[in-house]
């Protein structure tokens, strides 16, 4: 999995101070493990709603990293693929722009997108 990402968010000050005494009370180490901790908590509370979405949308929830040789595979198979991914979606550095424009249909990505940057910018008009 990739480092953590940076998010910015926006609190009440009476939200902060709570948050604040918590931390001061030793149930936390800092803000960001409160936040993170929320965060996971909420995720868990909806986990069925999200995997029915992801199953219904053909999404794949969590890291997904494609290289050269399963792009072949498709190609060879007369298949294109539709890159639906909630979480992390890394294509490989052995892919190149060409193979990736001949395989891939479209890239959708909610979270974070690495390839290289003829990758991304081959596939441009297909990511959102």
């Amino acid at each position: 999995m990739p480092e953590l990402e940076k998010l910015t968010i926006n609190l009440t000050p009476v939200d902060l101070g709570q948050i604040e005494l918590l931390v001061e009370q030793g149930h936390y180490a800092n803000r960001a493990e409160f936040i993170r901790v929320a965060i996971r908590d909420q995720l868990s509370k909806h986990a069925d709603t999200l995997r029915d979405t992801a199953a219904r949308q053909s999404q794949v929830i969590g890291a997904m990293t494609i290289n050269r040789r399963a792009l072949e595979h498709h190609r060879d198979d007369g298949r294109r693929v539709a890159l639906r991914v909630v979480g992390f979606l890394a294509i490989a550095d052995d892919v190149s722009p060409d193979l990736a424009r001949e395989v891939i249909e479209s890239v959708h990505v909610r979270g974070i997108f690495r390839a290289s940057a003829a990758v991304k910018e081959a596939l441009a008009d297909r990511t959102t």
